[in-house]
């Protein structure tokens, strides 16, 4: 056997946070050397950043990362590194990765395919580069190959695939196995959705096994810029077997995987490969660096947790995603804690108990007092049971208000105030009623008539929401604490929601998820929970009322679902609407197949209800706070679906599906 370790990293960074960059990296290498390994593998664009925008475009960030590149490369004596940053040549910006080896920078492998789908532009700012190309790039006195190129570590050969290369249909890796290389490097930023892990998982598998090789994948971890949360996967495989399996959404800056890869182990697959091809030594970088043989038997680790491997994925997945964007968001906006408007429904519950599950995570990880000092709280004293310490920490991190008027009933006050008590949280009530009372008079008085439910409904709705707003931006404001919005996906595609009023927040964390998961996953926190958790039983309250506004009279029996739709109807019609792409005759179609114990004229109303609110509500979409991008239904226009502020509202679509409908009814109109 002749035996390498090798190694990935995940890395937490921040877009131009140079410094911060730069020193989370340089204890990757620290942390991987002390382990053993050789040839270590950061994930993409890790120096500048991933999330860097159009910032990209500027000479002064490229220059900066360079420079930040130089000041990394002496920390890599006795080690192999790959680390990822823009990287100007001739008239072009590459998405490339360094390779360092031994204190000396060696060589820029460059990016071929690029990602410019959903919630990814980099054709905007990165060229793609060519296959087969190389070239010179020419930093200060010092002359660099760059581009398509294999690099020779004492016999190890490694080659690159960033990313989106793995992605690719004509993936980089078949090229790199007919040229002989031993191990391939994936630098990546790839972003968190449901189910994705697993793809991810076949993609590394597949390539260690057609072409032969080693294979390490390394990802960013957390909310890096904002939006985009980052899982952390770090994966190694060999030959079509997983070596080493990374722990998921943790909460540390960096994180390492490493594994032994026997590289006697893939020779008898390497010379049956077919589409193997002569040497060709132009694409061939030596590197004055052997990485040491090791001593022992190679075994498979596997770092993930124990919910991995479970039967509810996705509820820990959701759980784990937000939890950890919500840490970063804070404490990288330089926020203290949380403010929460609890209505005691569905939503605001959803958003508080995931405050509380960020905490609680980052303390099972971190410890209390390190949690404390990444979150800005105050650190409680070490003398306290653990349990009360974390009931402390929980205390400092999250507040509650309740905020009620005339139409506020005791069902959803007790729920707020119960499931407050039961997360650890502090409680407050506001009674905005006069506030309410007010706004009404002043506008009542200037237009010269009263106000009534008759003639104002929406208005006097909208008002009791934004009367909301002031104090708990004001309660925010007070405490330095970051103001989560409550919005949710199904709300946010039909508009109901009142702008600047419960759409309020710095973040919206629920926002790309629609309404009856969102439930399905309350229930399930009621009763399991998270791993290492458990469940929220104060949640009964919650989970037991029909959702409500709470906006009009109470002998209005005002419900979610009967100003809109039921909410499984509604979230079917945006999946084929928006997902899907489909007109509102196809979705109407569709519909009748899913809910056959709806009429056909009650599903053609829903449907021209949707598109109707959907192409009226653009704006609103426009103007919610930033949402976390947990898959591909998203609705925000800055990562994934984008649509016009002004258009012509379907109009002759919907003339078509009513003309369909009555053709189908017998009916007119």
């Amino acid at each position: 056997m002749h035996l390498i370790r090798i190694g990935g990293c995940a890395l937490n960074q921040t877009p131009l946070d140079w410094d911060g960059n730069r020193d989370r990296i340089i204890a990757a290498v620290a942390a991987a050397r002390t382990e053993g390994v050789s040839i270590l593998c950061l994930p993409e664009l890790c120096i500048s950043g991933y999330g860097c925008e159009d910032a990209f475009l500027a000479a002064g960030v490229q220059r900066m990362a360079w420079r930040v590149l130089e000041e990394i490369v002496p920390q890599t004596v006795g080690i192999a590194v790959a680390v990822g940053l823009p990287v100007r040549f001739e008239s072009g910006v590459y998405d490339a990765a360094a390779v360092v080896a031994n204190g000396q920078l060696v060589g820029i492998a460059c990016k071929q395919h690029l990602a410019g789908d959903g919630i990814h532009y980099e054709p905007r700012w990165f060229r793609p580069w060519p296959r087969g190309r190389r070239g010179v790039l020419r930093a200060g006195d010092a002359e660099l190959p760059i581009g398509d190129l294999r690099f020779d570590l004492g016999g190890m050969r490694i080659g690159f695939e960033i990313c989106e290369d793995a992605w690719a249909a004509d993936r980089p890796g078949g090229a790199l196995a007919a040229r002989g290389v031993d191990l391939i490097l994936n630098p990546s930023a790839s972003h968190f959705a449901f189910g994705k892990e697993e793809i991810r998982r076949r993609l590394v598998l597949e390539g260690s096994r057609a072409f032969a090789a080693g294979y390490v994948y390394a990802n960013l971890v957390g909310n890096e810029a904002g939006r985009a949360v980052y899982d952390g996967s770090v994966l190694i495989a060999a030959g079509g077997s997983m070596l080493a399996t990374g722990r998921r959404f943790s909460f540390a800056d960096q994180s390492c995987t490493a594994a032994l890869l026997d590289l006697d182990s893939l020779r008898p697959a390497q010379a049956r490969l077919a589409a193997h091809a002569p040497e060709q030594a132009e694409d061939l970088v030596t590197v004055n660096f052997t990485p040491p043989a090791h001593d022992g038997c190679p075994a498979a680790v596997d770092g993930r947790d124990a919910w991995e491997r479970g039967g509810q994925v996705k509820e820990e997945e959701f759980s784990r995603a937000v939890a950890i964007g919500l840490f970063d968001y804070a404490r990288k906006s330089r926020s203290r804690g949380y403010v929460v408007s609890a209505s005691g429904g569905a939503d605001s519950s959803a958003v508080a108990c995931l405050v509380a599950i960020a905490v609680r995570l980052a303390v099972g990880e971190l410890g209390i007092a390190n949690a404390a000092t990444r979150m800005g709280l105050p650190i409680p004293a070490q003398s306290e049971d653990a349990a009360v310490a974390i009931r402390r920490l929980v205390v400092a991190a999250l507040t509650c208000v309740y905020q009620s008027t005339a139409n506020s009933g005791p069902v959803t006050r007790a729920a707020a105030r119960e499931l407050a008590a039961g997360l650890g949280g502090v409680f407050h009530e506001f009674d905005v009623e006069p506030v309410v009372r007010a706004y009404e008079q002043i506008v009542s008085e200037a237009i010269g008539r009263p106000l009534s439910w008759d003639h104002d409904d929406i208005a006097l709705q909208n008002i009791q929401a934004r009367a909301r707003a002031p104090g708990v931006w004001m309660l925010a404001n007070l405490t330095g604490a970051l103001l989560v919005s409550t919005s949710n996906r199904s709300e946010a595609a039909v508009g109901y929601a009142t702008m600047d009023g419960d759409t309020a927040g710095g973040i919206a964390p629920i926002a790309g998820i629609d309404k009856a998961y969102l439930r399905r996953w309350l229930v399930w926190l009621e009763q399991a929970g998270p791993e290492g958790i458990g469940p929220i039983a104060a949640l009964a309250a919650v989970n037991a009322q029909q959702p409500t506004a709470e906006l009009r009279p109470a002998t209005a029996g005002q419900t979610d679902e009967a100003d809109l739709m039921p909410y499984d109807v509604l979230d079917a019609v945006e999946r084929a609407a928006i997902r899907d792409r489909q007109s509102p005759l196809e979705a109407w179609r569709r519909l009748g197949s899913e809910f056959p114990q709806h009429s056909p004229r009650q599903l053609a109303a829903w449907t021209e209800r949707f598109f109707t609110l959907w192409s009226r509500n653009q704006w609103k979409r426009e103007r919610y706070a930033p949402s976390f991008h947990l898959d591909d239904e998203n609705l925000d226009p800055k990562t994934w679906c984008r649509f016009p502020i002004l258009s012509g509202g379907f109009a002759r679509e919907l003339a078509e599906l009513r003309a369909a409908v009555g053709e189908q009814t017998g009916e007119k109109g």
